[in-house]
């Protein structure tokens, strides 16, 4: 079987600019391919609906890439429409995952409770809402990891593990 393919987009603003550096995108880079994920692509994307939605359309086309990680726009602030962009797109989502990564930041500070991040399919690809923290994309990633591969199995149609 081979590495799942994975592609991460920054949504920020300030770092599509270039007003500031992405740190999160490089993290979430680091840590997939740590739990074995072969990240084939990184973009920034402007905290905009649309370009989200073009971003998450465009990646999840075909079954070239299993999992999109999005990094940022998942809080409070009249900006944060990364939750929104998804949902419009997901045919199923995954609440068991994001409960787990709100759970695991909640460890550190309550403030992960305000996490909107959401966790979803379309087509054959995962898409995953992480915050826009090094730390936050850290100990979500940690939190999933256990069940990540098994959902990317199954997404992709190997079954065979399933049930017992």
């Amino acid at each position: 079987m081979r590495k799942p393919r994975a592609v991460v987009l920054t949504i920020s603003d300030s770092a599509s600019r270039g007003e500031r550096e992405d740190l999160s995108g490089p993290a979430a880079r680091d840590e997939l391919e740590k739990l074995g994920c072969e990240v084939a692509s990184m973009h920034i994307v402007p905290d905009e609906l649309e370009r989200i939605k073009e971003s998450l359309v465009e990646y999840s086309r075909s079954d070239a890439i299993d999992l999109i990680v999005t990094t940022g726009g998942t809080g409070l602030s009249p900006r944060d429409v990364t939750p929104e962009a998804t949902i419009a797109v997901i045919d199923k989502e995954v609440p068991g995952m994001a409960e787990l990564m709100r759970l695991e930041g909640m460890k550190s500070t309550p403030r992960a409770a305000l996490s909107r991040a959401l966790v979803g399919v379309r087509n054959r690809t995962l898409i995953i809402n992480l915050p826009g923290s090094v730390k936050g994309v850290r100990e979500s990633l940690a939190a999933i990891h256990r069940v990540l591969s098994h959902a990317l199995e199954v997404i992709s149609g190997n079954t065979v593990r399933c049930g017992g």
